[in-house]
């Protein structure tokens, strides 16, 4: 069995045992929780029963090979756990338990016993919180998440078992296909990763937060292929300080290096680079829930002139042209908003036809018909508890309108992200 195929079986299993106590037993509840279709075994020699089921006293006494496993007991107990498994001929585990080559020299030699015992098994981990497959209802997963069923969206490949609860929980419309907690990386690299997450077209981008790479021709390799089946890669890379390279090291063992090597190699790959997590979570959603703009010519519409110089500012830092208006769209703008408004690119439209849909189309259509690779429509919503919301639910659609009759790329963009209530967030997506 390669390890490309014992990575599939864990991250799609029919079958799954847990090994551990009061986290194994959390594992059987969000399999639960989230669906999950297949067999669920557990193992525990001194438990009658794991969240309800009953347990084996070990891997041996199983009824059936478990396509993945998720082990939760001391380090070299987890040794002995790992190699049963693999005599089993189970496809891979989840190893949770920490105490391995982020700790010590000790922990890395229990680290290489661990590797050799798995053989052929993929091994997610040690030191690492888990996966889940929300495409397919699977949650190898001790704690709570945040996440829901679907049927596309961006995979996350973290180091951080942390940052995987904590992006789970985000409120920005993301749709997540996989989480995938890697702790230590003792066996699978980020590569390996990649790879199998290409191999799943309900996969639109995926994430990845980076402490460090120890595969960096084998990383480019996957980078490349990825860019041929046009799934963009998004990196969050930290590490950058001197006292962050230094809790890297502490935390999952990895070697951070220098900040200028990797901004190249991203560069290099076409890998989109972000600072900070709403950098990461904003550009994965632009990523998968519009088609990407094919170039950077951006056109903008607000109703304030503060928005506008903003979104100037922005395009500058980023490089992105902003180009001027073509002369049939300002003098269908000047017909539809008059001497009052100065007809450039960003627009400032003003106030004038708001709450006039059919102004309003008008004016966003004009707007649409110059060459952009995408347009933008800043709008941020009000309070829904506390103000009426028909006059933005109508801008929003003369934009939809635009966006049919133009075929323009188009997107709704808030100030602020409590400023895009989930209602409108989900009615755009669809």
């Amino acid at each position: 069995m390669s390890k490309k195929a014992a990575l599939r079986r864990l991250l799609n299993p029919s079958s799954i045992a847990v090994v551990g106590g009061n986290a194994a037993a959390e594992v059987i509840r969000q399999c639960r929780r989230i669906g999950y279709r297949g067999e669920l075994m557990a193992v525990n020699p001194g438990r009658d029963e794991l969240a309800g089921i009953p347990c084996f006293p070990g891997v041996a006494e199983l009824p059936v090979a478990p396509d993945a496993a998720f082990i939760a007991v001391p380090p070299a107990t987890a040794i002995d756990v790992v190699r049963d498994l693999a005599g089993r001929g189970t496809g891979g585990a989840v190893c949770y338990t920490s105490g391995f080559a982020e700790v010590n020299v000790a922990g890395e030699t229990l680290q290489q016993r661990l590797l050799d015992a798995a053989k052929s098994m993929a091994i997610v981990g040690p030191n690492c919180h888990g996966i889940i497959n929300y495409l397919d209802r699977v949650a190898l997963w001790p704690d709570e998440h945040g996440g829901v069923p679907t049927e596309r969206g961006a995979a996350l490949v973290l180091q951080s078992g942390n940052l995987g609860i904590s992006l789970s929980m985000q409120e920005r419309s993301l749709p997540l296909s996989y989480v995938i907690t890697v702790g230590n990386k003792a066996d699978l690299g980020m590569h390996d990763y990649i790879d199998a997450l290409l191999d799943d077209e309900r996969v639109t981008a995926i994430g990845l937060h980076v402490e460090g790479l120890q595969h960096v021709r084998q990383f480019s390799e996957s980078a490349v292929r990825a860019l041929k089946r046009k799934v963009p890669l998004v990196v969050l890379k930290t590490g950058t300080s001197n006292l962050g390279a230094e809790v890297t090291r502490s935390h999952t063992n990895s070697l951070s290096g220098s900040d200028d090597l990797y901004n190249a190699l991203f560069r290099r790959l076409g890998i989109a680079r972000c600072d900070s997590m709403n950098q990461f979570l904003e550009t994965l959603k632009l990523m998968t829930v519009a088609p990407p703009p094919q170039g950077k010519r951006v056109g903008s519409m607000s109703c304030s002139g503060g928005e506008a110089s903003m979104i100037a500012d922005l395009a500058d830092n980023e490089g992105l042209d902003l180009p001027p208006l073509s002369k049939s769209s300002a003098d269908a703008l000047h017909g539809v908003l008059g001497d009052r408004v100065h007809i450039v690119n960003p627009l400032d439209y003003h106030t004038y036809v708001w709450g006039n849909r059919e102004a309003l189309t008008a004016c966003f259509t004009a707007m649409l018909g110059n060459d952009y690779d995408c347009a933008l429509l800043v709008i941020d919503y009000p309070r829904g508890d506390q103000c009426a919301l028909a006059n933005w639910e109508m801008a929003e659609q003369a934009l939809i309108d635009a966006r049919d009759t133009t075929g323009r790329i188009s997107m709704i963009v808030a100030t602020l992200p409590e400023n895009f209530p989930r209602e409108a967030r989900e009615r755009l997506i669809k």
